[in-house]
């Protein structure tokens, strides 16, 4: 049997720390903390609902993260 691939894994961190936060503050910490990939939406917006490993989104309405989850 072939061995499974080593897939990606999300940093250990827990995006509800994020909220309340401003925006760059929160930006800067997550990619410190290993997210490869940080993205800053306003309400509202519409996005895809794929998966992608190492990537944090933040929900940011008057430049504080309102909401935050991974993916």
């Amino acid at each position: 049997m072939a061995p499974l691939p080593n897939f990606p894994t999300d940093p250990e961190d827990a995006p509800e720390a994020y909220v309340g936060l401003d925006a760059g503050s929160a930006a800067d910490r997550a990619r410190a903390r290993g997210w490869a990939t940080v993205r800053a939406l306003p309400p509202g917006a519409i996005i895809t609902m794929e998966y992608q490993v190492g990537r944090l989104n933040f929900e940011v309405e008057d430049d504080t993260v309102r909401r935050c989850w991974k993916g």
